[in-house]
Order: structure tokens, then sequence, then C-alpha cells
């Protein structure tokens, strides 16, 4: 039996796209914390 070549190059494009996916996910959590702690520890000036 010959092996299924398309097979795991589609296995490996998901797991890549997987991880791009979790990256930019923890890079918009990280930014979304960052937006939220400026924004209540600065006071608008009076």
């Amino acid at each position: 039996m010959k092996p299924n070549y398309s097979y795991e190059k589609r296995q490996k494009e998901l797991a890549r796209q997987r991880k791009k996916e979790e990256k930019l996910q923890k890079k918009a959590e990280k930014k979304a914390i960052k937006e939220a702690g400026s924004d209540s520890s600065v006071e608008p000036p009076a």
C-alpha cells in the first residue's frame, strides 16, 4: 500500500492553521488585557 501524502499534507496544514489561530487568540487576549488595564488606570484630565 502506498503512503497517502495528500492526507499527511492536509493534517500538517490543519495543525499549522490551529497553531496560527491559537497564536492570534493569545495575542488578542494580551491586547485586550493591556487595553482594559490602561483604560481603568488612566484617569481623564479634569
